[in-house]
């Protein structure tokens, strides 16, 4: 018999019944099974065996070499059809288990100590006990809005109690503070309002770093107010188109995605049609968002025009009765005019099915992109009509002050801001509490 690897075959992890004490053979291939052969009587005899069993030396260290003798093998046992994938694998029996525990786990029987009486302690084991888990609680919006400012806030609050440190308020420090406010993107509108107050209120007088955060939380709230508002959608409209659009790396499909949450979460029935055509990331990224909120998407192949997926969003979603549509655009720089173009003819597109579509025009802006921000408001603008803006990356920069800056320049409606990646992480934008967290004061 020639020599080889022995395997044993098991069916469901439990082994096949036979003698334990019967070396083990070689199993044929899955539905090649033998009959048994019945060698003649005349060939099995004593005579023809060519070795002969011996006790193992207590000082062999090898495995045990098998015997060889002229008898025939004996023949393999049947076994039951196993599952084509299984052949070329080797299966251990696990003794059994509770069906919760992965395979080769064993769940062992747990250590039961003997109780101490009070006043003792056991000397083997002297670790601590685990402490049981609490769950973190929740921040609120306004502490998540204060830690998405923080960079903004630390660095505004720091330079400007370092200015006011044992000085009186005269005309050179007002016109230090006033720099100071410009250079933190604040804008020169705001930075006036705040040091002609804070001039009529403690000229003269020694100045505290507290003083000039509560002005500034005032003026800045005075500016923001007129600005912060809730999106209206004319649900007449069916759909209410919303088409969304601004630079590369503003966050614009990532936003698409949250407001689609918030949508559907209220009864609404949203569809997010993928008009960035230029990008596969962004198509697949929509689609995943879709998926996650509910809503219905459509889109195209790369390369598509995107005016004509435009085109059909709408007709399928006023087709279907969706009260929604949301649409992306491919992210474009404000000085590519032939990008500008594009978007151009989207719009154009979009009024000859609704005249009055689109009906809300929102632009992502990156608080990151500080000063550059004003300018890509101004020319998106004039291109697609935006009707509003929403402010991303806030917890990414010191520059948060722009949102101040833009609001005072534009005085568009500012109607969401982010403050991270997390569904949740962007909320409707509230002057106070904006102006507060970037002046570093509590709610």
């Amino acid at each position: 018999m020639a020599l080889g690897f022995i395997k044993k075959v098991f069916t469901f992890g439990k082994e096949k019944p036979g003698d334990d004490t019967a070396p083990d053979v070689a199993a044929p291939d899955v539905g090649a099974v033998e009959a048994p052969l019945e060698p003649p009587a005349a060939e099995i005899s004593p005579a023809k065996t060519t070795a002969t069993e011996a006790e193992p030396s207590a000082l062999d260290a090898g495995p045990a070499m098998p015997i060889l003798t002229d008898e025939p093998e004996p023949p393999a046992p049947e076994r039951a059809p196993i599952a084509e994938a299984l052949e070329t694998e080797v299966f251990h029996p696990q003794p059994e288990q509770p069906a919760d525990l992965p395979r080769g786990e064993i769940e062992q029987p747990a250590a039961t100590p003997a109780a101490l009486p009070k006043g003792f302690a056991s000397t083997t084991d002297r670790r601590e006990p685990e402490p049981e888990p609490v769950a973190a609680p929740r921040l609120t919006w306004f502490q998540r809005l204060r830690a998405g400012l923080f960079r903004t806030s630390s660095q505004l609050t720091g330079q400007i109690a370092a200015l006011f440190t044992k000085r009186k308020l005269d005309e050179e420090t007002l016109q230090d503070l006033e720099d100071l406010l410009i250079q933190s993107d604040l804008g020169v509108e705001t930075a006036m309002r705040i040091t002609d107050t804070l001039s009529s209120e403690r000229y003269g007088k020694e100045v505290t770093g507290e003083d000039v955060s509560r002005i500034m939380a005032n003026e800045i709230t005075k500016v923001l107010k007129p600005v912060a508002r809730p999106l209206e959608l004319d649900l007449s409209h069916k759909p209410h188109v919303i088409l969304v659009v601004g630079v590369n790396g503003t966050g614009k499909t990532t936003t698409i995605g949250k407001l689609a949450a918030k949508l559907s979460g209220s009864g609404l029935k949203v569809m997010l049609a993928a008009g960035d055509t230029f990008r596969a990331a962004a198509i697949e990224q929509l689609k995943i968002w879709a998926d996650r909120t509910g809503s219905t998407f459509i889109g195209t192949k790369l390369g598509a025009d995107a005016a004509g997926l435009a085109y059909e969003a709408f007709e399928k979603a006023r087709l279907e009765k969706s009260d929604v549509l949301i649409i992306d655009t491919a992210g474009r720089l404000q000085n590519k005019t032939e990008l500008m173009a594009e978007l151009e003819k989207i719009v154009r597109v979009l009024g000859k099915l609704d005249p009055d579509a689109p009906h809300t025009v929102l632009q992502t802006l990156d608080a990151t992109t500080g000063q550059n921000a004003l300018q890509q408001v101004e020319i998106f603008r004039n291109v697609a009509g935006v009707s509003g803006l929403i402010m991303t990356k806030l917890d990414g920069t010191a520059r948060g002050g722009i949102l101040v800056g833009i609001a005072a320049k534009h005085k568009l409606p500012v109607y969401f801001i982010g403050v991270g990646e997390g569904i949740d992480d962007l909320e409707p934008f509230e002057a106070e509490d904006f102006a507060r967290a970037i002046a570093g004061l509590a709610h």
